[in-house]
């Protein structure tokens, strides 16, 4: 155990330092600490700083870890406090994740200025997104809608829609509720319709698999039952080969010892889908999402993943 603060990684945005709060303040509680045995370490990302183009045409999810990730190698911090959804499934060769905090409500919030739900936007209405997946099941439930790119922190994206370059957004409960923001939500969307991305709402904690001290000072504020979710939505996504240019969803729900699993993906413009949905033992997490991502691959070819004309 070493003497000096612990050093907590996390990007810049209001967001991810709330996120790393929760995590010190969780670790505070758990050992009876001080803040003095912290220090929160902001760094800027590539993915913060490329802002006019969407991750998949500039590398996709490690855009938003790998400077956290260097910074974890050369000893500039400790652990590094991640969003689980934009963590890539393989991780660097060194560095593991064993630790995910409680999750959040994973469903998306609509924050609509024409209307409040996307349902009752007038035709041809415009609405921003960054994220494929969100982009495919809003055209999925109304094709007549116009999507667009929205790229930027949850302050950005809120001002694009004050700006009125789109007439609603899509952004996770989970953020807006760490931010203290659920006022502006005008819909939740339901998960049935609605599915979340692999990891939305879990906070992930990365470190160096050499420094046991840093897990054994992790492990009490680890929640089981979002790790096992983790594990199994990270494996069906891993098994998908996923990354930033599929639209993917998939959510595990852990009750007990029970895990149910369902998963989709969808054609870019979501006329086409492909859903899966498995169920087991939390010990068989793994098996279940990976066995989950392999069937749906399947079933929809190489078109999903190859590029679409």
């Amino acid at each position: 155990m070493q003497t000096t603060a612990l050093k907590i990684g996390t990007r810049a945005s209001l967001l991810a330092m709330a996120q790393a709060t929760e995590t010190r303040d969780r670790l505070m509680a758990a050992h009876g600490l001080t803040e003095a045995a912290f220090e929160i370490v902001p760094l800027t990302t590539s993915g913060d700083q490329i802002q006019d183009k969407p991750l998949s045409e500039v590398g996709g999810k490690g855009l938003f870890t790998k400077e956290l990730q260097d910074a974890l190698f050369d000893g500039r911090i400790d652990i590094a406090v991640h969003s689980s959804k934009d963590m890539a499934t393989t991780l660097p060769e060194g560095l593991e994740v064993s630790t995910f905090l409680p999750r959040e409500d994973p469903r998306d919030a609509f924050i609509g200025r024409l209307a409040p739900s996307i349902a009752e936007l007038p035709q041809g209405a415009t609405v921003g997104s960054s994220s494929l997946r969100r982009q495919a099941l809003i055209k999925r439930m109304r094709p007549d809608l116009n999507v667009v790119i929205f790229r930027g922190n949850v302050q950005t994206r809120l001002r694009k829609l004050d700006e009125k370059i789109a007439d609603g957004t899509i952004l996770a409960h989970a953020g807006l509720r760490r931010l203290g923001l659920t006022e502006i939500i005008t819909d939740l969307m339901p998960l049935e319709k609605f599915p979340p991305a692999p990891g939305q709402g879990a906070i992930g904690i990365e470190h160096r698999s050499a420094d046991g001290w840093v897990k054994d000072l992790l492990a009490p504020i680890h929640h089981a039952p979002t790790g096992y979710a983790l594990v199994c939505e990270r494996a069906y996504l891993r098994a998908l080969d996923g990354s930033c240019r599929t639209p993917i969803a998939g959510h595990a729900i852990i009750d007990g010892d029970h895990l149910s699993f369902s998963g989709i993906i969808l054609s870019l413009d979501g006329s086409e889908a492909h859903e899966v949905r498995r169920e087991g033992h939390v010990a068989d997490a793994a098996r279940i999402g990976r066995e989950a991502g392999e069937d749906v691959r399947a079933r929809a070819g190489t078109r999903f993943f190859e590029g679409w004309g």
